[in-house]
């Protein structure tokens, strides 16, 4: 066969193939056999072997998997993938409702009910019609370059039907069947079964040899537009339809509701059939269908104030208790957890559940050996909900919380108003190895290679007994590869991450601090107020309460901090070390004279200069506040393409208005000046 007829083969049967991954996929609905296909596919790769010079990104051969990577690229996300805020019963649904409502009034409103799947939550970016990259969610900025094991999965189109570039928000999933079928095979060979779909799923996609991936029968619903250039949606179900007509799979059992009452019909009408699909889901989504609503009523710092997810009732068992076990957190506070009998629950296996504090044992009557029902709250936290006493014998003991801490033998206190037993013994060994994992997680200082297993070696071979310690790790290399199962590489990355993690911004370093009540939020205000650690530790309680979101027990709080001995010696450590205690993040120059300075500032509709986050760090950086929504306080409004509802409610509100175009002329003012 010659080139030229050859190319014309090739592609002819890649629009068939992939036609047939589409109806069987996608539609289910084939039309040829598992045979039929694989003859069409041996004839494809016959010919692309033939001319190699011929294959394609997007041939249906490229499925297969390539060489292992080495490791994942990070990929941040030009919108972020933010969580959804949940509802656990028909009260937190019209709650939700009423909130949209007061912030919309009188519009009407639609919203569309999807299945919530559960699986893993995946970004798929297409130039041109052609699938380029794939991402994991990740932290909701910043997630994994997944684009090999993706293309393995046949419901995902590598070419779509029409030459867009835009990138989808969608969900990739495990089968039932084929989690059971990969169990069994696992089970076969002697090896350890997955607890659950999901985290087969989560773990396929995770694979650095696509190979597995690609094994696996994963599959996916794509739920959602991040970004679409060259055309125009108005709504969220608009959006669905046109995802479809691109070649997704998009989950059929959706609707679309006027009101609330016939969204929690529908609701509850699958809280009882969930079990008769052939996947998993844990829950239902509900969305505002508008998109001009959904920008009217923006975003909250963690989820958008358009959607919520509801979560169905926890699945129950009944168990044991066999024993209680008391441990000591980072602040000092002695936590009591149930050990079970292990039972299956929601997928899982549970052991272990949480009691929370002295009074909850007292409330719940729990006894030694009795008879409990175990429930997952949201399905994912394990919790008791009852005890069975008629199920007693006799044999069962009462438990009897500790006077002492279990870690350093102090005597245990109950700080006025507080539940909670404390240990206030500040050289307690469990309040520095927790104080450890809080420091070296991903909102504190964010060190990779420092889990807990590790931190609690690091402890019983005595080369750690407070944060400043890491910091001086690098001397005690030879030691720390005399650890189990650290080798050398391992080592040697983990000091390398702990000496990456001295350039981070200060609120990092606030936050992994853990001061109590100083969560990661108010760390970067206390961090962009003060500028600096020596600025913090220095403040009055008149200062830091004069921050909008300083309260006095946290004041106190800080203040108490850093008067302890022992904090400031750990600080100087941490100075002399070389760990940076300056703020790097945006905020606005001292004294700025900016025609944004100390103005309440809305953003609508897309800007062609730049993204959304980068204007708000221009406007921030020059003294503005950046809102979400417009109010009568509503300074300027900057309306780019494709401005909707905040727009018509600045010019109703008589607020000052300004284009890109004006806006990018005052950014260059200000650049010039």
């Amino acid at each position: 066969m010659d080139r030229i007829t050859a190319e014309k083969r090739i592609e002819a049967l890649r629009t068939e193939i992939e036609r047939h991954n589409r109806l069987y996929h996608v539609e289910d609905r084939p039309e040829i056999t598992d045979q039929e296909y694989d003859q069409l596919m041996r004839e494809l790769q016959d010919l692309e072997n033939a001319f190699p010079d011929l294959v394609t990104p997007d041939s249906p051969t490229q499925r297969v998997g390539g060489e292992p990577l080495p490791f994942f690229e990070k990929v941040v996300h030009k919108t972020p993938m933010l969580s959804l805020g949940n509802a656990f019963g028909e009260e937190d649904l019209r709650d939700f409702d009423r909130r949209v409502r007061q912030v919309l009034g009188s519009q009407p409103v639609r919203y569309v009910c999807e299945l919530k799947i559960d699986g893993l939550a995946i970004s798929l970016h297409y130039e041109n019609g052609l699938f380029v990259r794939g991402a994991t969610r990740g932290d909701g900025q910043t997630g994994e370059d997944i684009t090999q094991n993706l293309r393995t999965i046949r419901s995902i189109p590598l070419r779509l039907t029409r030459p867009l570039t835009l990138e989808v928000r969608g969900e990739a999933y495990m089968p039932k069947r084929a989690f059971e079928k990969l169990n069994k095979e696992r089970e076969e060979r002697g090896e350890a079964l997955f607890a659950n779909p999901r985290n087969s799923a989560a773990g396929s996609l995770r694979q650095l040899d696509p190979r597995i991936a690609a094994s696996r029968q994963l599959d996916t619903f794509i739920y959602g537009l991040g970004e679409l250039q060259g055309e125009t949606v108005e709504s969220h179900s608009e959006g669905l339809a046109l995802l479809e007509e691109l070649g997704f799979k998009v989950n059929p059992e959706r609707r679309v509701f006027d009101n609330m009452d016939d969204v929690i019909h529908f609701v509850n009408g699958w809280t009882e059939k969930r079990p008769h699909l052939p996947y998993e889901i844990d829950g239902m989504v509900i969305k505002v269908d508008s998109y001009a609503q959904q920008q009217e009523l923006g975003f909250t710092a963690k989820s958008p104030r358009w959607a919520i997810a509801y979560k169905f009732p926890a699945e129950e068992a009944v168990t044991i208790l066999e024993g209680i076990e008391v441990t000591v957190g980072r602040t000092g506070a002695v936590t009591p957890t149930a050990l079970l009998k292990p039972v299956s629950l929601a997928g899982t296996t549970v052991k272990r559940a949480s009691l929370h504090n002295e009074d909850i044992i007292r409330e719940k009557g729990l006894l030694i050996g009795d008879h409990v029902v175990v429930k997952k709250a949201g399905d994912i936290i394990p919790e008791i909900v009852a005890v069975l006493p008629e199920r007693r014998t006799g044999k069962e003991t009462p438990f009897v919380m500790p006077t002492h801490c279990p870690e350093c033998g102090s005597g245990l206190v109950r700080i006025e108003d507080e539940v909670a037993l404390r240990c206030v013994n500040p050289d307690c060994p469990a309040l520095a190895r927790e104080g450890i994992i809080h420091f070296v997680s991903r909102q504190a200082m964010n060190i990779e290679g420092l889990g807990e297993k590790v931190i609690a070696q690091l402890f019983e071979a005595g080369l750690v007994r407070n944060v400043a310690d890491l910091y001086d790790l690098h001397e005690k290399r030879e030691s720390l590869l005399q650890l189990e199962r650290l080798g050398e590489k391992s080592v040697d990355n983990m000091l390398a991450a702990i000496e990456q993690s001295k350039e981070n911004s200060v609120e990092r370093l606030i936050f992994g601090l853990g001061i109590r009540l100083v969560g990661a939020k108010a760390a970067r205000v206390l961090a962009e107020h003060f500028g600096d650690l020596d600025g913090l530790m220095h403040a009055t309680e008149e200062e830091l309460t004069g921050i909008d979101e300083i309260g006095p027990k946290m004041a106190a709080s800080i203040i108490s901090y850093f008067a302890l001995p022992q904090a400031q010696e750990i600080i100087a450590r941490l100075k002399a070390a070389g760990v940076n205690t300056a703020y790097k993040g945006v905020r606005a120059e001292a004294g700025v004279d900016s025609p944004f300075a100390g103005k309440t500032i809305v953003l609508t509709g897309t800007l062609a200069s730049m993204s959304r986050q980068e204007a708000e760090e221009k406007i921030a950086l020059l003294g503005g506040k950046v809102t979400g929504s417009v109010s009568k306080k509503t300074d300027l409004v900057i309306a780019g393409e494709k401005a909707g509802s905040k727009l018509e409610k600045a010019e109703k509100l008589g607020i000052q208005v300004l284009d890109e175009e004006a806006f990018l002329a005052l950014l260059g003012q200000q650049a010039s000046s």
